[in-house]
């Protein structure tokens, strides 16, 4: 029986990638979806291609730094569908790999104000709603560095630790509202954005390092979807608070055994083509630790 019968989800940055999975996987749950991404073309492909699948869906261009933009995203899932149930804060950025000091101010501020206003302002539109009507599910997206820092991924490392803080102080405060505040940590999706990468020039050549972290512990985004489907079911009534995290020693075992596998077999790399572009230092480039 599908989970979702009946509920209604709002998913940003999900005209592609982990979001269009997860909004994928939501309709074919008996959920109606609010498809959101900065391109209306990417937009209304997603939701055709939702629609041609047999679930209900439509869309919004949406620039997850602007407030207004994001409300609107609430407006059209109640006008459309009748309710908004579940909320799921998904769209994020990337900054280049390198030293802190020689990403650009311009491509730190740009990630801040995705993965950190923008969960902000989804969160802030959901409680709005969810809070009144004692109940609802919000999903708030972690990733690499939440607990811990990451040297030459900082910026994006250190947003996430706000997003994780952010989220666990929220379910406390609303820990009796009947609305559930969940975390959830995807793992490493094979995506364009893991498959395209970016360095600031002169550390490029770190790219076999992430080369071989894909290949043995990226998935497919069917696998977290498939997790975020169970985090906005039934299944968490009453877990507000609740961490869920795809990566931990069972698989990443489990990718060290595909592995040496792999090469007994002689089978070709799943993680043929890994693109790279690189930005000049914000800085004088400073050495690298050896």
């Amino acid at each position: 029986m599908a989970v979702l019968v009946g509920k209604v989800a709002v998913i940003t940055g999900s005209s592609r990638g982990l979001g269009f999975a997860i909004a994928q996987a939501y309709a074919r749950e008996g959920a109606a979806v609010v498809v959101a991404s900065r391109s209306a073309n990417s937009v209304e492909q997603a939701v055709e291609l939702i629609r041609s699948e047999g679930g209900m869906a439509n869309g919004l261009a949406c620039d997850v730094t602007d407030l207004d933009q994001v409300g609107k995203l609430a407006d059209l899932a109640t006008k459309q569908f009748g309710a908004l149930d579940i909320w799921v804060n998904n769209a994020g950025l990337s900054s280049p790999y390198g030293p802190t000091i020689l990403v650009t101010p311009e491509k730190i501020t740009n990630l801040i104000n995705t993965n950190i206003l923008g969960v902000y302002h989804g969160t802030l539109v959901a409680m709005h709603q969810f809070v009144p009507q004692g109940r609802g599910k919000l999903i708030n997206l972690i990733g690499r560095g939440a607990r811990h820092p990451i040297a030459m991924q900082n910026a994006y490392a250190s947003s996430k630790a706000w997003v994780r803080n952010f989220t666990l102080a929220l379910a406390k405060e609303n820990k009796t509202s009947g609305v559930g505040v969940y975390l959830f940590n995807p793992g490493l999706v094979d995506t364009d954005m893991m498959r395209h990468l970016h360095f600031v020039e002169g550390f490029e050549n770190n790219v076999n390092t992430f080369r071989t972290i894909a290949r043995l512990w990226s998935n497919s985004p069917e696998v977290p979807a498939q997790k975020a489907v169970w985090l906005a079911s039934s299944a968490t009534d009453g877990r507000t608070g609740l961490e869920v995290n795809l990566i931990g020693p069972r698989s990443l075992l489990a990718g060290i055994v595909r592995e040496a596998l792999r090469r007994l077999l002689g089978r070709s790399d799943p993680i043929p083509n890994i693109e790279v572009s690189t930005v000049g230092p914000a800085l004088e480039r400073v050495p690298q630790d050896e």
